[in-house]
């Protein structure tokens, strides 16, 4: 039997726009360490679609971040029949860049990811292939359709219902292709999409709908990684891990077999459950990331037809409720709605400033294409152009509608500089060690 070789790329790394924000962050030891993190993880996309790779083709994983010419040589030395990338949209430029460099030396090229599900028609001037949607059956038709000569410039489980992926038919990441040393943390998927449809996310939108992992699966993926691994720092790559909440105590009982630290996004109806959380302390969760994403409820009104909204009186309580149970709390906020002001900035300073948060994260209002928030500015005439690398969550994108673009960015280098102060950082690792102390208590004398 022939044999094929696909290289599978990586666009990773984190990117600033604003070299004002840039200089800032690195004075922030906080916001620093945090971007350090986001970068130190390996894309599970692609190493899943090595799992779903035909036998007869040899696969080599690779990660671009500041890339080198001979970086780029050497992938050519390697000729390969295929490059895949996957890439967000803040590197997509890049990505179109080296493609239209791999595609001039004979080399087909496949990109896939959210921006080009958003986006195919765009992404189809600067690849031979464009994959939309999930990519595990579609992968595997692909590479075959190569080796019969028959590739297609398309392919779609979005268009084409027959692609759509069924999560029992998941296989193994193969995790055997990465250099362990290289990370701070492995990334496993127990669910797909998520349910509470807010405009400015693309999760459910671009991708696939909300689905959950059979437990069983899970547990081989996770004998995988011990298998490489003796004590990992899991990470899952979900959006909200625990809509299904009987779903999601099996999960975290099969998780507490594991000698493991582990973290993972939700909402913040986890503190509304007293079993769960508990279930959560005795699998070792380190953190859950929590958008609260605002602390105007006008704001909040408009994001998921008010779940959030409805939620917000208790969200000081649901923090220190959760971080009782020994698991720390990321909270996520976001700026730039239509609805925020100046006071929205000050408001946002104080909560942080007065919550037990043992972690925070701010962002700037994004509109990702594939969102309903990027339809709606669209409409409006609102977007900035040739802004794909601005899309950071740390840059404007779109004309704000109570700022100029300068002002928003001014406003909001000004509550990064207040939110990872010497003073705040410290404070909130206190909170993180008590919390700590919380579930090591509870661990010993409750359970």
């Amino acid at each position: 039997m022939k044999t094929y070789k696909v290289i599978l790329i990586a666009m990773s790394g984190v990117r600033v726009f604003n070299k004002k924000l840039f200089n800032i962050g690195l004075t922030l030891p906080g916001f620093v360490d945090r971007s350090k993190v986001i970068a130190s993880l390996p894309s599970l996309g692609l190493l899943t679609l090595a799992a779903h790779t035909p036998k007869n083709w040899k696969i080599i994983y690779k990660e671009l971040d500041n890339f080198t010419e001979d970086d780029i040589i050497n992938i050519l030395q390697e000729k390969p029949d295929i490059i895949a990338f996957s890439s967000l949209t803040p590197r997509i430029y890049e990505t179109y860049q080296l493609s239209e460099r791999f595609r001039k030396n004979g080399i087909k090229v496949v990109i896939g990811g959210l921006h080009v599900s958003a986006l195919p028609e765009e992404a189809k001037n600067y690849a031979d292939t464009i994959v939309q949607g999930e990519g595990e059956i579609i992968w595997e038709t692909l590479l075959n359709d190569y080796t019969n000569n028959s590739l297609k410039s398309f392919y779609s489980s979005i268009s084409e219902p027959k692609y759509t992926f069924n999560f029992e038919n998941c296989r193994v990441p193969k995790y055997e292709l990465l250099d362990i040393s290289k990370y701070n943390r492995l990334t496993i998927q127990a669910t797909r999409g998520c349910p509470r449809n807010c405009n400015f996310c693309a999760a459910s939108k671009t991708i696939s709908s909300y689905k959950k992992k059979p437990i069983q699966l899970i547990k081989k993926d996770l004998d995988k990684i011990f298998e490489i691994w003796e004590e990992p720092f899991i990470e899952l790559a979900d959006d909200n891990t625990f809509v299904d909440k009987n779903w999601s105590k099996k999960l975290l009982k099969l998780f507490a077999n594991y000698k493991m630290k582990w973290f993972t996004e939700t909402d913040i109806s986890v503190a509304d459950d007293d079993e769960l959380l508990e279930l959560l302390a005795k699998s070792n969760c380190m953190q859950v990331l929590i958008g609260l994403e605002s602390v105007n409820s006008e704001s909040l009104k408009t994001l998921d037809n008010g779940w959030k909204y409805d939620h917000f009186q208790n969200y000081s309580k649901a923090i220190d409720k959760i971080q009782s149970y020994g698991i720390t709390v990321n909270g996520c906020f976001v700026l730039g709605f239509d609805t925020d002001t100046i006071e929205t900035f000050k408001e946002t300073e104080k909560f942080i400033k007065s919550s037990n948060l043992s972690d925070v994260q701010i962002t700037i209002l994004t509109a990702f294409p594939g969102t309903d928030l990027y339809l709606q500015l669209e409409k409006e005439g609102r977007l900035l152009s040739n802004c794909w690398n601005k899309c950071t969550l740390f840059d404007a994108t779109f004309i704000p509608k109570n700022f100029t673009v300068e002002e928003l960015e001014n406003e909001f280098q000004k509550l990064m500089a207040a939110v990872y102060s010497k003073d705040l950082v410290k404070k909130r690792k206190e909170i993180f060690k008590q919390t700590m102390q919380n579930k090591k208590n509870l661990i010993e004398h409750s359970f």
